[in-house]
């Protein structure tokens, strides 16, 4: 995009928008958690909208003039319930923390008990870690894998924890997790103890909207939480969904506004809204089906290189590669070692990691972005052999080769400014 005001009015902001634009076009975006949005989504981020108050929710404003904002509401939300098979969506949240937290706060009294992912073994922080505030109103109960190597959950550890400790929400997701978890089981427990089921879908919405992965309101889940960027592709922001129950929505509501936000971001759901439009899309189901496929391209060759994957492989958008047991390198030397090759991810603790949390054993990365600019299973292959040579060899030759080589393979594949151009209209 072009900057031509801020170019003129505030130079140096311009030269570090110009300088991000310049490496996202040049490098590789393979943070899992990131991704690209469209010409569109930027238009609405960017629209009047950002001008205008709208507390309240469409038809219940606090303030006047709300006609479009009103009407961009309605769509945002229809689009989200008929993506994700809901009965009630809220799209303001402004971030999925925001919405965790919202969430807790609908659904619980302090001192109320929450079963979920311990973050180490692949939770979030809005699951419970002790650093934050969370843990001084709730209490957290963490569920770990019984086999790091496989993934598998420990899922008669968590009936028996859940019986003991009586959870008011069973709690599933998470960030750094690259196996499919058994939704069954996890409704099963929670009826058993007379739980709701929430399922964080941050990581995995696109894939969900896309069908390429379960949607856990067909396995009896009570409420889905995410982001609306990350394989969802929208803007950064958050939105919680409701399978059927009515009051459970109307307590969400009053969570969100006015029990924790003020006025939402219209420009944000407008870009949300717009993002929703293109996930219905025929093509997006092919974009996550080709997510995975990408995924498993890496897996391929990180296994014929011997590395140690945790749970051994993906199912999903992402890989967690122990980096200390693979090439004798910290997380954080490997993240700084392919940023210098343009290749961008993210140190990562794995499971009981012994490192700390700012040098950790592991790095996670995955495949949406490049994904976006139309990599398949070759190019992905062709960015995991650049990783490994990196990674074992590390000088500064090595680095200089895999950095030109990523640079061609992303100016072959631009980042796209429309994901389905004339076709965006059959919606």
């Amino acid at each position: 995009m072009e900057f031509p005001f801020i170019e003129k009015e505030d130079p140096e902001i311009f030269a570090a928008l110009a300088g991000e634009e310049k490496r996202q076009a040049e490098g590789l975006e393979l943070i899992p958690s990131e991704n690209y949005v469209s010409r569109a989504v930027k238009e609405a981020m960017a629209s009047s909208l950002t001008n205008k108050y709208s507390e309240g929710y469409p038809g219940k404003r606090y303030y006047g003039g709300q006609e479009f904002t009103d009407a961009v509401e309605m769509l945002a939300i229809e689009r989200a319930k008929k993506l994700f098979g809901a009965s009630y969506a809220n799209v303001q949240p402004l971030g999925g923390a925001n919405a965790n937290i919202a969430m807790y706060f609908a659904l619980l009294q302090p001192g109320d008990t929450v079963l979920g992912m311990d973050l180490s073994h692949g939770g979030h922080l809005t699951h419970g870690h002790p650093v934050t505030y969370l843990t001084k109103i709730f209490n957290f109960v963490r569920y770990k894998m019984k086999d790091i190597e496989t993934g598998e959950i420990d899922y008669d550890d968590m009936r028996r924890v859940a019986k003991e400790v009586k959870p008011k929400i069973v709690l599933a997701g998470f960030s750094a997790y690259p196996r499919e978890l058994d939704y069954v089981k996890f409704v099963d427990i929670a009826r058993e103890v007379g739980a709701l089921a929430v399922m964080d879908i941050a990581h995995i919405a696109g894939l969900i909207a896309g069908k390429a992965a379960k949607n856990p309101f067909e396995y009896g889940f009570d409420i889905m939480t995410t982001t609306t960027h990350k394989t969802l592709r929208g803007p950064r922001g958050g939105m919680i969904l409701t399978r059927e129950d009515e009051e459970i929505a109307k307590k969400i509501d009053k969570a969100v506004f006015p029990g924790l936000q003020g006025g939402p971001h219209m420009h944000q759901i407008a870009a949300k809204a717009v993002a929703f439009k293109e996930a219905l899309h025929p093509s997006f189901e092919r974009y996550a089906k080709q997510i995975l496929a990408n995924t498993k391209a890496m897996e391929q060759i990180f296994k014929k290189h011997g590395a140690r994957m945790i749970t051994g492989g993906s199912d999903n958008h992402l890989i967690l590669l122990d980096a200390w047991a693979s090439f004798g390198i910290s997380g954080g030397e490997a993240e700084t070692l392919l940023d210098r090759a343009s290749i961008t991810l993210n140190k990562n603790t794995i499971a009981d990691d012994t490192r700390k949390p700012m040098d950790p054993s592991g790095i996670r990365f995955g495949t949406p972005a490049m994904t976006t600019r139309g990599f398949r299973e070759t190019e992905s292959a062709q960015v995991a052999e650049l990783m490994v040579d990196v990674l074992t060899k590390r000088d500064d030759a090595t680095v200089e080769h895999a950095k030109q080589e990523v640079k061609k393979l992303a100016l072959a594949h631009p980042i796209p400014e429309s994901f389905i151009a004339e076709s965006l209209k059959e919606i």
